[in-house]
C-alpha cells in the first residue's frame, strides 16, 4: 500500500464555459422547443477536472481565463465551490454552452461555441502561475481558444518538467499534435477518435494500443490513458499495457466523462496511488459521470461504489483498506 502524500494540483481552463443542460420532450426544428430541469455549471476541461478532484475530498487549484457578464457569473459560481481560483482577465466574453436532453430518444444534443479570440498576450500570466508556482501536477485539459499560440500546451508541459511537475494532458487537434511532438507528458488521456485524429486514420483498438506504446517509448508521453468507449480502457506505460473493459451503468448523459476519468486519476495519484489504481479509479469516475444528468459530472459515493467494483478479488485486501481512507 502506498503511503498518502500531499500534492499541489493546478487544473488549466484556457477557454472556459457556462455550461447550460436542460430536458425537453422532442427537439422539433423551427418550432419552440420547451425545456425544463434547467441546470448551469461552470465548465470546461480544467475546471470540470477540478470540480472532480474536490468532489473526492482532495484540493486543486483552478487557472482560468475570464471576461465580460458570463465572465462574472463564472467567477461567482466557481467561489462557491471548494477551489482556490486564480482568474485572468481576457476582452472576450466566457463562451456559454447549451445541452438539451431528448427523453423520448435518450438522445443528447450539445452546442458549443467556439469563444472568444484570445491575445497570446492574455494568456502569458498562466505561464507565469506555472513558472512560479512548480506545482505537482499541472492538468491541461480542453480546448486552446482562438488566436492563442497552437504551442501553448508544449511550453507548458516544458515549463511543468522544469519545475520538477507532472503535466497532465487531456486535449485535440494542432495544440495537442504540438504538444506530442515536444515531448516530456507525464500522463495523456486520448479518446480513440483524439487518438484518430493524430493519426491521421482509423485505428482497431490493437492499432491504437501500439500508437500509444510508440510515445511512450519515443518519450512524448511516460503514460497513455486511452478510453475505448464501449470497450473500456487501455493504459500504456513504461511497464507495459492494462486494459479494463467498460463499466456498465444506465447511461444519463455523456457530458464530463473524460474530464472525470482525468480528475480521479489525478486525484489518485496525488495520494499515493499506483498508476494503475488510479486508473482503475478513472475508469470509475468515467462511467460515473454518465450516471448523472446534463452537466453535473460524477458523485463520490459513485465513484468509490464502481472502483469497489472492479477490483479483482486478489485485490479486495488493498481496495477495502484504500477505500476506508479515501
Amino acid at each position: 500500500m502506498s503511503t498518502i502524500s500531499m500534492s499541489r494540483i493546478i487544473c488549466i481552463t484556457l477557454n472556459p464555459t457556462l455550461d447550460l443542460s436542460n430536458d425537453a420532450l422532442r427537439v422539433v426544428p423551427t418550432h419552440k422547443v420547451r425545456v425544463r430541469n434547467q441546470r448551469q455549471d461552470v465548465g470546461g476541461g480544467g475546471i470540470n477536472v477540478a470540480r472532480v478532484i474536490a468532489e473526492l475530498g482532495g484540493e486543486a487549484e483552478v487557472a482560468v481565463l475570464s471576461g465580460g457578464a458570463s465572465g462574472v457569473i463564472m467567477e461567482e459560481a466557481l467561489r462557491a465551490l471548494p477551489l482556490h481560483l486564480h482568474t485572468f482577465a481576457m476582452k472576450g466574453a466566457v463562451r456559454i454552452a447549451f445541452m438539451v436532453y431528448e427523453e423520448e430518444t435518450n438522445l443528447e444534443y450539445r452546442f458549443v461555441p467556439d469563444g472568444p479570440v484570445v491575445a497570446p498576450l492574455e494568456i502569458e500570466p498562466v505561464f507565469d502561475l506555472i513558472e512560479r508556482e512548480r506545482a505537482d501536477y499541472v492538468v491541461a485539459s480542453g480546448s486552446l481558444p482562438r488566436g492563442v499560440p497552437v504551442d501553448s500546451y508544449a511550453r507548458m508541459a516544458r515549463m511543468t518538467a522544469a519545475g520538477n511537475g507532472r503535466f497532465v494532458l487531456d486535449a485535440s487537434g494542432e495544440p495537442l499534435a504540438a504538444a506530442i511532438a515536444e515531448g516530456g507528458i507525464f500522463l495523456f488521456k486520448p479518446s480513440l477518435s483524439e487518438l484518430e485524429k493524430l493519426v491521421g486514420h482509423s485505428l482497431d483498438i490493437e492499432a491504437a494500443g501500439a500508437f500509444a506504446a510508440d510515445l511512450v517509448r519515443r518519450g512524448a508521453a511516460r503514460h497513455v490513458a486511452l478510453t475505448l468507449g464501449s470497450d473500456g480502457a487501455l493504459l500504456v506505460g513504461p511497464d507495459g499495457m492494462f486494459r479494463m473493459p467498460a463499466i456498465t451503468v444506465p447511461v444519463r448523459s455523456a457530458v464530463g466523462a473524460g474530464d472525470s476519468f482525468v480528475g480521479a486519476m489525478v486525484w489518485a495519484l496525488s495520494k499515493g496511488q499506483t498508476m494503475r489504481e488510479a486508473f482503475r479509479f478513472g475508469l470509475a469516475a468515467g462511467a460515473a459521470a454518465v450516471m448523472t444528468p446534463g452537466t453535473e459530472l460524477c458523485r463520490r459515493a459513485d465513484i468509490l461504489r464502481l472502483y469497489g467494483e472492479t477490483c479483482a478479488a486478489s485485490h479486495e485486501e488493498t481496495a477495502t483498506a484504500w477505500l476506508a481512507r479515501a
